[in-house]
């Protein structure tokens, strides 16, 4: 057999099976209605998202800071800003019982701790007779 005959016979053959496997090739975005397929997915609803913002109060004795958000104290420990669900070194009836002032910012107490401590020193009484601070809230 000569070459270019093999060669006409092989484009022949590789150009008939290329189009009966092009044949076979369905459309997956159109709709089934034959037995054995899945209706296509729901459309995607995204949720609404709620980021609470931080609320902070300070107790300028112990110098921690309370998220009732989060439900965490805040305090230095060395140099490193600890987040933990128990204050440090007191019990939690003592500080609440301790003057205590709510802050109005949303972002972390370290950006803040330099002004808080100038404003609320460590003897620092409170507005109030009682020494409780301004706005107690409800912190637990």
């Amino acid at each position: 057999m000569n070459r270019t005959k093999c060669s006409r016979i092989g484009f022949v053959f590789g150009a008939a099976l290329l189009g009966a496997l092009t044949g076979c090739v369905g459309y997956v975005d159109g709709p089934r209605h034959t037995r054995g397929y899945a209706p296509p997915p729901p459309d995607y609803v995204e949720r609404e998202v709620v980021v609470l913002q931080d609320d902070y109060v300070y107790y300028p004795r112990y110098q921690v800071y309370y998220s009732s958000n989060r439900r965490h104290y805040m305090y230095q420990d060395g140099r490193s800003w600890v987040s933990r669900p128990a204050p440090p070194r007191v019990s939690v009836d003592v500080l609440f019982a301790s003057p205590s002032v709510r802050l109005d910012f949303h972002d972390h107490p370290s950006i803040h701790h330099a002004t808080v401590v100038k404003q609320y020193p460590k003897k620092w009484k409170g507005n109030n007779d009682n020494g409780r601070g301004n706005d107690r809230g409800d912190r637990r």
